[in-house]
């Protein structure tokens, strides 16, 4: 699907597989979750998710420190937690930058 603006969604990339790949919706739509799944599944464990020539889902554990209420100036504990960032592969930034 092309678009200039929006936001792409599940049923998006189900559509897509449906069309280029000529499995019926709900198969596509199935596809589509089963690999979501996967990739927080392996989330879950702990893994990174690298698709290559996309990029790669990185889990990090911060640990414990102090922040400070920006209003008041107060220093509050800021608990550890595990977080997640994209890392954007080199291929798929020059596509953006690119414009295509």
């Amino acid at each position: 699907m092309s678009r200039s603006v929006g936001t792409l969604t599940r049923a998006d990339l189900a559509e897509t597989i449906n069309r280029k790949m000529g499995f019926s919706r709900a198969e596509s739509l199935d596809m589509v979750e089963s690999i979501l799944e996967h990739m927080c599944g392996a989330l879950k464990k702990g893994e990174n998710v690298k698709i290559s020539g996309f990029g790669s889902f990185v889990l990090r554990d911060k640990k414990e420190r102090v922040g400070r209420n920006p209003k008041t100036g107060v220093e509050v504990p800021i608990t550890p937690r595990r977080v997640m960032t994209f890392r954007a592969s080199q291929l798929l930034r020059e596509r953006i930058a690119k414009g295509g």
